[in-house]
């Protein structure tokens, strides 16, 4: 008895010190991965050592199982100590239900997990699939490379090339080699294009054309999503459309609705009209025939043998009745205007040419200069014929000055309004109308020295040209008088208003930039026009 409570003593004693250890961590057993390829079922089994070396020979409804695969074939080699096997007739590969693969033969290696399908190959991927006749699939890296042409149906997309890759877990394809990407509106022909089936999204990146309709595009980096029919192009891509072509160092263009965005040196081309819109910023839509610059905007005119250059701070062009018999456009140039040609010269706060009519309106203070001429007044609107001026009118505080040889006289003309007729560019008639005033130097052909200057009022006064040369004048019960250059009475010379702006002139086409404003005391003085009358109803 006392040897039994002595052991259950013990016994007590040693669980009390196993109870003060600390319990031991179980190490978890590493999962080992199983590469090994599985026979899961042949109707027929049998070894040909002589003809078939190691492999074990199948047929009918043949099918193997690899991590998450199942393989199908008609028949196949099995090499278990290779963990490989050759398939033949209705291959098919499922991994999930989101990949299929299917061809007339493959080459399964089960420890690099590659399939090499050869012959009638079919990739599908979701919503995507792929067809070549040479294909090698790697598991492991989630990617399909095919190098005997390829051709990916991606919905309404269709591209196909010489070779390229296709990564089932980016969903994303890189074809090489007279690359073709068909839509139902657009096709687009280059060598190298990065293709993301799941944003529709085709990465341009190298030279490539893209045609959709009568509209072209020209781009060697950027972007065309296949779905939204959206550009993104970079590195001076060009769009075109019907003598009408957009360049920029970014331009953003939309098929649908037709709008296009350029940045950073853009030149808009219109060849069929004849003129140019440049600037840092433009907008066009094909739809409307809206366009607009800004940021050193100039337009370019050159329908002349001279071109016509223009800058202001912005231009809008709209377009009416598009697509119609009956079109114009209406182009609205404002905020420091200035205007360069080598016979003529202008400024202006703002502008507004219609084609409708052919007519340029030209406000807030615009002066023009032909020569050593120089015409200002309130407002001047320029009437042209096929891109050449046909006459003009200056509205409100109109003057005329034209600078004699000598640089120290000019002769003058002041009256409410004017009018200039044209022939071919040149003037062949003049007139002013309304309070006219002229001053006019004689000079001696002899020595070409200024000697009088005639001084005439009258409510209407006409001028006629030839060769640039007055020929033949007509005043309206003028009255005047002739003054010897010593005997010129105050207030006659110069007229009231005269002011010679050659400062303001712009002197080339770069000149245009450099907006330079009339000195303080010569601006045109504010006229207040007499109001009609309101009309008063009797309520009687």
């Amino acid at each position: 008895m006392r040897r039994i409570l002595l052991v259950i003593i013990g016994l007590v004693v040693l669980a009390m010190v196993f109870a003060m250890q600390p319990a031991r961590k179980r190490t978890p057993r590493k999962k080992v991965e199983d590469k090994k390829v599985y026979l899961v079922h042949s109707d027929n089994l049998h070894y040909d050592q002589y003809r078939n070396g190691d492999a074990q020979v199948l047929h009918g409804n043949v099918h193997f199982r690899h991590q998450g695969a199942d393989l199908y074939c008609d028949s196949a080699h099995f090499y278990q100590q290779t963990n490989s096997f050759e398939a033949f007739g209705h291959v098919k590969m499922v991994q999930g239900d989101t990949l299929r693969l299917t061809s007339d033969y493959a080459y399964y290696d089960g420890n690099d997990q590659l399939a090499q399908a050869r012959y009638n190959v079919v990739l599908k991927h979701r919503k995507s699939t792929l067809y070549t006749d040479s294909l090698d699939y790697d598991r492991m890296y989630n990617f399909g490379n095919f190098f005997e042409g390829g051709k990916l149906v991606d919905g309404t997309s269709v591209l196909t090339s010489d070779w390229g890759e296709y990564h089932t877990d980016t969903k994303q394809a890189m074809f090489y080699y007279d690359v073709r990407l068909k839509d139902k509106k657009m096709f687009l022909t280059t060598d190298s294009l990065f293709y993301d089936t799941q944003t529709s999204r085709a990465h341009i990146v190298g030279p490539s054309n893209i045609t959709s309709g009568s509209s072209h595009i020209y781009s060697e980096n950027g972007y065309y999503n296949t779905k939204t029919e959206q550009s993104e192009l970079f590195g001076r891509s060009v769009i075109s459309d019907q003598g009408r072509s957009l360049i920029g160092d970014s331009v953003y263009h939309n098929a649908k609705d037709g709008t296009n965005y350029a940045y950073w040196n853009v030149v808009y081309n219109d060849t069929v009209n004849k003129n140019m819109m440049t600037g840092d910023y433009c907008e066009y839509n094909d739809s409307t025939g809206y366009a607009m610059a800004t940021k050193r905007a100039v337009t370019i005119d050159y329908s002349q043998q001279d071109s016509l250059f223009m800058h202001a701070d912005t231009f809008k062009i709209y377009t009416y009745n598009i697509r119609t018999d009956s079109v114009y456009r209406v182009v609205h140039a404002y905020n420091k205007v200035r205007a360069y040609r080598t016979d003529v010269q202008a400024v202006c706060d703002s502008l507004v040419y219609n084609s409708k009519d052919s007519c340029m309106t030209m406000y807030k203070d615009p002066i023009v200069w032909n020569m050593g001429q120089q015409l200002f007044g309130e407002k001047i609107c320029v009437y042209m014929n096929d891109s050449t001026i046909d006459w003009a009118h200056v509205i409100g505080q109109a003057f005329s000055a034209e600078q004699l040889s000598d640089s120290v006289h000019f002769n003058q003309i002041s009256s409410k309004e004017m009018k200039a007729f044209f022939d071919r560019g040149e003037i062949r008639e003049f007139q002013a109308i309304d309070n006219v005033v002229i001053d006019y130097f004689y000079v001696d052909e002899t020595d070409s020295v200024v000697t009088t200057m005639n001084y005439t009022e009258c409510p209407l006064f006409k001028g006629f040209f030839k060769n640039r040369q007055m020929k033949k004048l007509w005043f309206e019960k003028p009255t005047g008088c002739y003054y010897p250059l010593s005997q010129l009475p105050p207030g006659k010379n110069p007229l009231p208003g005269f002011a010679w702006f050659d400062y303001v002139r712009p002197t080339d086409k770069d000149d245009i930039f450099n907006w330079r404003p009339k000195k303080a005391g010569t601006e045109l003085k504010e006229v207040k026009r007499r109001e009609p009358p309101k009309r008063t109803w009797n309520h009687d």
